[in-house]
């Protein structure tokens, strides 16, 4: 080995040149679950192209996204106050992949899409999803807005708008795509929407919309859709009506808002966030004026669920990066992985991803058949998303930091895709509701207002009953903690007295609901080819994620380091020696 190679072995490799669909066997053993075969064996072809792209030409290409973000322009070539933002070729190869190639924004509206004759189920699309996110995240926004605006257009709009809109926010065709948008945050309100001050004033067939939106993602996008308070309507967001705003008129030309200044953000620097000041643009009601809060909350529940999808891509992500380093990298005569404390760090990063990853495919089914006309499927989406909304974007920004710290310093440096990662993380816990919001939704509305958690408990004590491989033993205990934690909530739920538990309520439904889930997934994998390692998971979620630890006890056992070597190893386990450990 000559001087230089001996130079470069002393870094730990990255993910470069990984197949991220290869290199996850959960997302492989999830999609047979959720998805019936003959769907399975058509997309696996596309995700394995998408999981090498991730990892090669994609990975570079949101790197330098993220390092050369866009740039707002006043007046084009000629001097003509047209505004347009200029993106980096990076940029647009992103684009194309996302929306042209597989066609992601569009999978649930478009038949056809990569040779499949129907839609795709929710399932699928965030298959999707959860790849693409994992070289890009910031794209991650144009794409569920896009798709978002497609939904509230064919579920509300007439039949006039739909037929001049609809078809290009579902094109895959790149040079007939018109990509949407969402403005709703203002300054007066951002969670508190009934607060807003935008106005419309109608004029003849349509409107004409008055004011300033404060923090607008794809703020070039050529189809927005937005709230605004009609002249002489009620106040609150009772008095909300939902509004498409094109971005050019028919004849060509600008409509008549602003983009005033793009944001410098923190993260998903790749993507264009502007502020809008609103100056008599041309708009179209959708749908009834009295209900557009309402209907725009169907677009947000769907960015919620996409956002717990998104963080969980981040998560996996982190943990390619993390395992990548502490098996390749040799320090003080051992390799990474194989020190106590690594280790632990290791499954840390580990779990939370697996939970993310259980929790995202529990609600995207939800929303499958609440789609298909099922009202139980309905409430119970009502719950899921935004406790998983709540807790895989909290989890995401300490997973990515436990990973970059995994790499040490050189983690720190942009040039390697730890820091983005973290920087990134941290917009899906303030995105579509921050925390305290999406508790609150979780709790006071889902569980007070309507009911939800009896839908969860008997998905989970369904799902307990169905894995009759499981041992009686450990599904005795989860439905005993399904029972808790539900009980919890609904005390949380009762009095307002008790919201500052709400964090707590929901954490630990979604913890419950996780271990609850990974059994159920053990039983049908095991099924199918004989490996329960994901039983191992669901006993280290009730220790590690939901039981407080007496801070003083050692916790080191025997059966955690027998765990723990199954968990980073890559043999299966047989549902008699998971059943054993996870009883033990």
């Amino acid at each position: 080995m000559n001087a230089h190679a001996q130079i470069e072995n002393l870094i730990a490799p990255d993910t470069s040149g990984m197949n991220f669909y290869h290199a996850d066997p959960a997302l492989r053993d999830l999609l047979r679950i959720h998805l019936p075969a003959d769907l399975f064996k058509h997309i696996e072809p596309h995700l394995e192209k998408l999981g090498e792209l991730v990892g090669g030409p994609l990975d570079e290409a949101g790197r330098m996204a993220d390092r050369h973000g866009p740039v707002l322009h006043q007046r084009d070539k000629f001097g003509q106050d047209v505004q347009w933002v200029e993106y980096h070729p990076a940029y647009r190869e992103l684009e194309n992949a996302a929306f042209g190639q597989f066609g992601i924004h569009a999978l649930s509206h478009r038949k056809g899409i990569m040779g499949w004759p129907s839609t795709y189920p929710v399932a699928a699309k965030h298959a999707f999803t959860f790849l693409f996110n994992q070289s890009e995240f910031g794209m991650g926004c144009p794409i569920n807005v896009t798709d978002g605006a497609a939904k509230l257009l064919s579920k509300f709009g007439d039949d006039a708008l739909q037929a001049k809109y609809l078809d290009g926010l579902t094109q895959t065709d790149m040079s007939k795509l018109t990509q949407g948008g969402q403005f709703m945050t203002e300054k007066e309100g951002g969670s508190d929407v009934g607060k807003l001050t935008a106005r419309a004033v109608r004029e003849g067939d349509h409107w004409r919309l008055y004011g300033e939106k404060w923090f607008c993602s794809n703020a070039d996008a050529k189809v927005v859709m937005l709230l605004a308070r009609p002249e002489g309507a009620v106040g609150g967001t009772k008095g909300v009506g939902l509004f498409l705003m094109p971005r050019f008129l028919d004849d060509g030309t600008q409509n008549r808002y602003r983009i005033v200044r793009l944001k410098d953000k923190l993260g998903t620097r790749s993507m264009a966030s502007g502020e809008i000041k609103l100056e008599g643009a041309i708009a179209y009601s959708v749908g009834k004026l009295d209900r557009g809060f309402v209907q725009m909350a169907e677009m947000v529940n769907s960015s919620r669920l996409s956002n717990g999808v998104k963080s969980t891509a981040l998560m996996r992500r982190a943990w390619h990066d993390a395992i990548t380093v502490a098996r390749n990298r040799v320090v003080f005569g051992q390799r990474i992985i194989d020190m106590p404390l690594a280790r632990r760090q290791l499954m840390k990063i580990l779990l939370a991803t697996e939970q993310g990853l259980s929790m995202s495919f529990l609600t995207a089914d939800a929303l499958d058949r609440a789609e298909a006309g099922s009202q139980d499927a309905a409430a119970l989406l009502r719950i899921l998303t935004p406790t998983l909304k709540f807790r895989a974007t909290r989890d995401a920004r300490k997973v990515c930091g436990d990973a970059m710290e995994m790499r040490g310093g050189v983690g720190y440096i942009e040039e390697f895709a730890t820091a983005r990662l973290l920087r990134d993380a941290h917009l899906g816990s303030i995105w579509e509701g921050t925390g305290n919001i999406v508790a609150l939704d979780a709790l006071m509305r889902a569980v007070g207002r309507h009911g939800a958690e009896a839908a969860l408990a008997a998905d989970l004590h369904n799902r307990l009953n169905e894995s009759q491989s499981v041992p009686q033993a450990w599904r005795d205990r989860l439905h005993a903690l399904s029972d808790r934690a539900i009980s919890f909530a609904r005390e949380v739920a009762a009095s307002t007295d008790r919201e500052g538990d709400a964090r707590r309520a929901t954490s630990a439904l979604y913890h419950v609901a996780s271990a609850v889930a990974m059994a159920w997934e053990a039983h049908r994998i095991h099924f199918q080819r004989g490996d329960a390692r994901r039983l191992l998971m669901s006993r280290l979620v009730i220790e590690h994620r939901l039981l407080a630890p007496d801070p003083f006890a050692v916790v080191e056992s025997d059966t955690q380091k027998a765990i723990v070597t199954h968990l980073l190893g890559e043999r299966d386990v047989s549902m008699a020696e998971a059943g054993r450990l996870v009883t033990a």
